[in-house]
């Protein structure tokens, strides 16, 4: 089976990429599961109901997140409820939503996805490795195709998690820095792996924000208003093939697609 994980979705922008090259996408590698981390895609930074919406009305089966999820408050009103928005699972226990589920393809496969947050250089959540054996259990008993997004700031606890969960799941995908990485690869024991799948946006920026905002804040250390970019917009990923019934990565294909 075929799998699309699209990087950080960033603003309108990024939402624009993902509604127009999605379906594309979809006919050329003949897609059967979308991904998307989503944590900034309204505004830049946070996700709306609405905006949720309007990703699955463009071909995405299951959204992502991270440190961001809760800027926009509006998201409170549905991620209990709605089980194909994710946020981290190792936030403390009595947050709202959930971390980890079990989703089906269009064709009846059914494909786990975990959500989990690094601790190096951000917020001192639950361990994620720790949560993901346990996550990684549970979806287990129902799916042998399990894809994990870790959102984390540095590349050796992505990289770590990885090596710590191959054989175990079927996929992990970085999140977070908004920078593709190009160390796409196939672990011993049949797990894919990339540090950053990327973002989706802008790509005339700093990791999405107009290059003037960020420079001034560097330049003056004076607070700065980062606004989204608009310049050389992407869809930013990696597809991935995946043998559903013992769950192995046979590929991953890094995606830069120009909207």
């Amino acid at each position: 089976m075929k799998i699309l994980f699209i990087g950080d979705i960033v603003g309108n922008p990024g939402r624009e990429a993902v509604k127009k090259l999605v379906p594309e996408l979809t006919k050329e590698y003949g897609l059967d599961f979308v991904i998307a981390n989503a944590e900034n895609a309204a505004g830049g930074s946070g996700i709306t109901p609405r905006v949720a919406l309007e990703l699955f009305d463009a071909g995405v089966d299951v959204l992502t997140s991270g440190d961001h999820v809760w800027k926009k408050r509006e998201i409170l009103e549905i991620i209990d409820n709605d089980s194909r928005i994710l946020r981290p699972a190792n936030f403390p226990a009595g947050a709202p939503g959930r971390g980890a589920a079990v989703f089906s393809t269009r064709g009846g496969i059914k494909v786990g996805v975990i959500n989990l947050q690094g601790r190096v250089f951000m917020e001192p959540l639950e361990c994620p490795f720790k949560t993901a054996v346990k996550a990684t259990e549970e979806l287990g008993r129902e799916t042998k195709v399990i894809i994990v997004d870790i959102h984390a700031e540095a590349t050796s606890e992505k990289i770590a998690l990885g090596w710590y969960l191959d054989g175990l799941v079927s996929v992990v995908a970085g999140t977070h820095t908004h920078v593709q990485t190009a160390d796409e690869r196939i672990l011993p024991k049949g797990s894919a792996c990339i540090t950053d799948v990327g973002m989706t946006g802008p790509q005339e920026s700093v990791i999405g924000r107009r290059t003037e905002d960020v420079l001034e804040r560097f330049l003056t250390a004076i607070p700065t208003r980062f606004e989204v970019a608009d310049g050389n917009i992407q869809l930013q990923g990696a597809v991935f093939d995946i043998d559903e019934n013992t769950g192995k990565a046979r590929s991953i294909a890094r995606i830069q697609k120009k909207l």
